[in-house]
């Protein structure tokens, strides 16, 4: 390949293609954007090269022009003449095979297509981003890098559910967990942090986004995590419900009269914060309402704040005791009210916030004060970086 390596990494949705444009020899990144409303009329392609932001409006009807048009930006700016190496594709669901990133085959195809029963939001738009890929890069080694890879080994007791235990053997039904590569990533970003070896810490990583997941890193290796066998299960997030009791979804199906599809969409899109809130799923919406005396918004940001603290109480004994406690993705990396009101109240493991640093400073940096038993940091995820390396690997 010689001293230049570019892998493209792609995060396909059902009507949407993130990319990002990696140089691997220096592990930076050259190009990212999105192209949106995939199949919807008129859409949309964002991106940023080389510091230069691009947005245009254009039609594409599927995913196969979409990244036409991406390829297209690229060429006439970074690529130019050179090729791209290897491309990396962000696969949401491994089901109970895959516990690493693989190069993409017919029989790999076959099983994320398989593990849409998992996945079936997911899934179904990540094999057809690898089959568009495929065909405009088909000299090229693809590989997929799973969500689930990094808790793939967690406890048997940890990712147990309670059903009989036959059928859970026989249709893979346990917790696979989700947004291993940023979990993977600000784990060892927060060793670099304390200076201390990963394999010596006990971290409890929180991704708060418009998904959010928690995990407890033990020695590098997750060993329990609150999503579960889909990305439904755990903390509220900005439309999907979390936890709630099975029997909820039974009662809704009864008496609002939904099928399968129907309960579906309530649970996943409809649900959460924008649900709880009435106002919307974007966190900062949620925020400024609650500041103007919005209580549907405040009791939104409020549940939010409680679920993650339940989540960290609960991994303080799965790991007995912490060393540390990283936020992470949107709402993790920028809300500096979620922060404070996690912490407010984890005094019991000797958190100490700082909160000047809290409200101050950008990037990867502690927050906690330097008497603080748990150290506490904010490191911005790079999901994007970790499957490009994955890629290279």
């Amino acid at each position: 390949m010689g001293d230049t390596v570019f892998v493209l990494v792609l995060n396909a949705g059902s009507s949407s293609l993130k990319f990002n444009l990696f140089d691997m020899a220096k592990e930076t990144s050259l190009a990212e954007g999105m192209a949106e409303r995939i199949g919807l009329g008129e859409a949309n392609l964002t991106s940023t090269i080389e510091g230069n932001k691009h947005r245009e409006t254009l039609p594409l009807p599927t995913h196969k022009e979409a990244l036409e048009a991406i390829l297209e930006q690229l060429r006439a700016t970074v690529l130019h003449e050179t090729p791209i190496h290897a491309v990396g594709h962000r696969v949401v669901h491994g089901g109970p095979k895959y516990g690493d990133s693989v190069l993409v085959t017919d029989e790999v195809l076959q099983d994320i297509d398989h593990f849409a029963m998992y996945a079936p939001l997911h899934n179904p738009a990540n094999a057809l981003g690898i089959r568009t890929a495929m065909a405009a890069f088909p000299n090229v080694p693809h590989v997929a890098v799973f969500d689930t890879a990094f808790h793939h080994n967690i406890p048997d007791h940890a990712r147990i559910y309670g059903i009989p235990y036959e059928i859970s053997q026989k249709y893979g039904i346990r917790r696979y967990g989700f947004h291993g590569s940023s979990h993977s990533y600000v784990a060892a970003r927060t060793a670099i942090l304390l200076c201390r070896p990963l394999r010596a810490l006990k971290i409890v990583t929180c991704h708060i986004g418009n998904g959010t997941s928690i995990c407890a890193v033990h020695n590098g290796k997750s060993v329990d995590t609150s999503m579960g066998m889909t990305p439904l299960q755990g903390v509220i997030m900005g439309t999907r419900c979390g936890t709630i009791d099975p029997s909820v979804v039974e009662m809704l199906m009864e008496y609002e009269h939904l099928d399968y599809n129907g309960i579906t969409d309530l649970l996943n899109k409809k649900s959460g914060l924008l649900g709880i809130s009435g106002v919307s799923s974007d966190f900062r919406e949620i925020e400024r309402a609650a500041e103007q005396g919005n209580d549907r918004a405040r009791l939104a940001r409020d549940l939010l704040t409680y679920n993650v603290r339940q989540y960290i109480g609960a991994y303080a004994t799965v790991l007995d005791g912490v060393d540390a406690i990283t936020f992470t993705a949107g709402i993790g990396t920028h809300s500096t009210f979620v922060r404070a009101k996690v912490c407010s109240k984890l005094s019991f493991l000797g958190v100490k916030l700082d909160h000047e640093a809290n409200e101050h400073g950008t990037g990867e940096r502690i927050i906690s004060t330097p008497d603080s038993r748990v150290t506490v940091t904010v490191v911005p995820t790079n999901e994007e970086l970790m499957i490009a390396r994955e890629t290279v690997r």
